[in-house]
């Protein structure tokens, strides 16, 4: 699909015009639609709300109980976030859309730090 240095140049670009995310959110975000495509049974548009369930699985996947830390640190505060991600990476050929997806997909769509917490098991 896309060779890692063009990648690099197009997220290097991404942050000089906009410096509201660091790079590793929009790297997680492209990991994380790789993770989720391959949940699917088969290849197919996903929704954001579907995007969405893969972004927080995988985060709980990768970061454990410090995932809303992770993500904060990185920029990302609140589902539209990612949202705002998504169609940067849209806006300069990194992920593709339809018509019918929009930023709106992604406001408010869960809790950020209730769905990131999970259900952990500490031992004493």
């Amino acid at each position: 699909m896309f060779n890692s240095l063009k990648i690099k140049l197009v997220l290097n670009k991404i942050l000089r015009e906009d410096g509201r995310y660091r790079i590793e959110a929009y790297g997680f975000v492209l990991a994380a639609l790789s993770y989720t495509l391959n949940l699917l049974d088969e290849k197919r548009h996903i929704s954001g709300r579907e995007f969405l369930s893969g972004i927080s699985r995988y985060a709980k996947e990768l970061f454990g109980p410090l995932a809303a830390d992770v993500l904060r640190n990185w920029g990302i505060k609140e589902t539209v976030d990612f949202g705002n991600i998504v169609f940067t990476l849209v806006e300069n050929g990194l992920m593709g859309k339809t018509e019918q997806d929009s930023v709106e997909d992604f406001t408010d769509v869960f809790d950020f730090d209730e769905e990131l917490a999970g259900k952990y098991l500490y031992l004493d």
